[in-house]
């Protein structure tokens, strides 16, 4: 077969195939399917385009698979990061890469009793105390999670900077569209925070029950 045929059969196949991919990828609602069918169609276009020595398509292509893959794989890294915290210590280190940083300053309030709730804040260093109960928060803890699964959506006690510190934040928002790109990590993420919210309960149990034997330990007045 004459080369220029072969080259020529070997787009249009090549465009036929990446047509299917596309009607395909609109019938997904999901990131890590779209992710993996965008890897296909990459590999399909490139190879197609290897006969006709389309050499811009195939570095387009390539491009477009290495970011594909890479986006793949940080997703499927999201998904094992979260079902391990489940598993084991119920660290939420996994959301790192989607926070920001913010400075704060001893005596700084970083929020109040009462008001709207829209972010979670992981606390990297320095010292910050809840006010109500005055609980200080060691590095490593994360506040506010269980704020986006309320009803309300509003903070249960006042948090404020006793020592200069550093946080990282991701607002509700972004923890949302995580969720939607991936069913799964929403699953383990409820599994995560329902834990978390046992495993307060159960902390603030223990320290009524210590209150309670020390109160009885006083020896009343006669």
């Amino acid at each position: 077969m004459d080369p220029s045929h072969l080259a020529e059969h070997a787009g249009t196949a090549g465009a036929v195939f990446a047509s299917i991919f596309v009607v395909a990828t609109t019938t997904m609602r999901t990131m890590i399917p779209l992710r993996v069918f965008g890897i296909l169609a990459n590999i399909i276009l490139f190879v197609t385009a290897i006969p006709a020595h389309n050499y811009l398509i195939m570095v387009v292509q390539a491009a477009m698979l290495l970011i594909n893959s890479y986006r793949l794989h940080q997703m499927l890294q999201l998904v094992r990061d979260v079902k391990k915290s489940v598993n084991s210590d119920l660290s939420m280190e996994w959301l790192k890469p989607f926070m920001t940083e913010r400075k704060c300053a001893a005596g700084e309030m970083l929020f109040y009793k009462d008001e709207k709730a829209e972010d979670m804040l992981y606390i990297v260093n320095g010292k910050f105390k809840l006010v109500e109960s005055g609980i200080v928060l060691p590095v490593g803890a994360i506040v506010g999670e269980l704020g986006m699964l309320s009803p309300s959506n509003m903070r249960t006690q006042s948090l404020e900077c006793i020592e200069d510190g550093l946080i990282l934040s991701v607002s509700y928002s972004k923890v949302e569209e995580l969720y939607v790109q991936n069913p799964a990590f929403g699953f383990y993420f409820l599994r995560l925070a329902s834990a978390r919210l046992f495993q307060n309960i159960e902390a603030l149990e223990q320290r009524l029950a210590q209150q309670t034997a020390a109160a009885s330990a006083v020896p009343k007045p006669t």
